[in-house]
């Protein structure tokens, strides 16, 4: 079954709205150093330890949010131009299966290859 790319735009845009939702819930949850340390029966270092480890958990979960995020967003920035379904390289169109399973896919396999085998091999 082929889905028609108004489907694949549908999808983006549920995908956008529920990524921004993700970064506003983990905005929203955190709390001040100083909230975090009342009470606490562990020494500080081992406070410290923890929150440092935490937020580097969170800025991490936040950058493969954003990333996604910047994806999806030009995804549909290509529908907004009418070249949603090229490849941003060469141009040619993307395999409607690929699509299907990857909406967001900016290239088509050929240069996905070669941008994979031209990042592996030593600069």
């Amino acid at each position: 079954m082929t889905t028609s790319f108004e489907q694949l735009r549908s999808r983006l845009e549920s995908e956008q709205k529920h990524l921004l939702g993700e970064l506003a819930q983990l905005e929203a949850n955190v709390l001040p150093i100083e909230v975090g340390r009342d009470g606490s029966p562990f020494g500080k270092r081992e406070e410290e330890a923890t929150e440092s480890f935490e937020l580097e958990k969170r800025l991490a979960l936040e950058k493969q949010i954003r990333d996604q995020l910047v994806e999806v967003e030009h995804t549909l920035h290509k529908f907004e131009k009418g070249t949603y379904g090229l490849c941003d390289n060469c141009g040619r169109p993307i395999d409607p299966a690929r699509l299907e399973a990857l909406p967001h896919a900016s290239l088509c396999m050929n240069c996905k290859a070669k941008n994979e085998k031209g990042r592996a091999s030593p600069g």
